[in-house]
């Protein structure tokens, strides 16, 4: 029997990267923010090597600033917005539909706010939603908890962002295994790093 590769994993051809919301004067006041810019910016960087379309989205940046500079500094631009689903951004949302890119990988902040709203609205307009569970994150754990399982109700999948990597290589033999192996084991070097340090404090 032939094997079947499920059309509910991630793929890198079906697949745009929606960054939410990480901006200069949000992410400080999220307890788990540097975490969730650290494990966006991996996302990005694996999008580019795997040729996975990424674009942001920044809430009344007049206010909020723009997107932190670990975030900023990898795009060229980010579509502002004044409501809170960033699915009012139409520019990259409407090039992948085109590109029949049919899945949306969505991380940000905060989970139950701008990242909830998002992921409804792009719910109801037929895509498949993948949270990334480490890279989303509220001031409140119990607005975070409640937003995801709203969300996992809605028809949207919970995944981890290392998933995401895994996912959109699907194999060892894939030319980006090497490098992306290499970004994983970096990321876990400075993860476990920062916690020991915080530890010692």
């Amino acid at each position: 029997m032939p094997h079947v590769e499920s059309p509910l994993r991630v793929s890198a051809t079906r697949c745009g990267l929606l960054i939410v919301d990480l901006q200069e004067k949000l992410v400080p006041v999220i307890p788990a923010g540097e975490s969730v810019v650290k494990q966006t910016r991996r996302l990005i960087e694996a999008a580019e090597r795997l040729n996975v379309p990424f674009a942001a989205t920044v809430q009344y940046p007049k206010g909020l600033g723009p997107l932190v500079p670990a975030i900023g500094e990898l795009l060229e631009t980010a579509e502002e917005k004044l409501a809170f689903s960033s699915a009012v951004c139409r520019n990259a949302i409407d090039r992948w539909a085109n590109q029949a890119r049919d899945q949306i990988v969505v991380c940000g902040i905060e989970t139950h706010v701008c990242v909830l709203q998002s992921v409804l609205d792009l719910i109801a307009e037929g895509f498949y939603v993948y949270v990334v569970a480490d890279a989303v994150a509220s001031r409140s754990e119990l607005d975070e908890r409640i937003a995801i399982e709203r969300m996992t109700m809605a028809g949207a999948t919970m995944i981890t962002a290392e998933s995401v990597l895994f996912e959109w290589l699907g194999s060892a033999a894939h030319s980006e295994f090497k490098a992306i192996s290499r970004m994983i084991k970096d990321y876990e070097g400075r993860d476990s790093f920062n916690k020991s340090s915080k530890l010692s404090l």
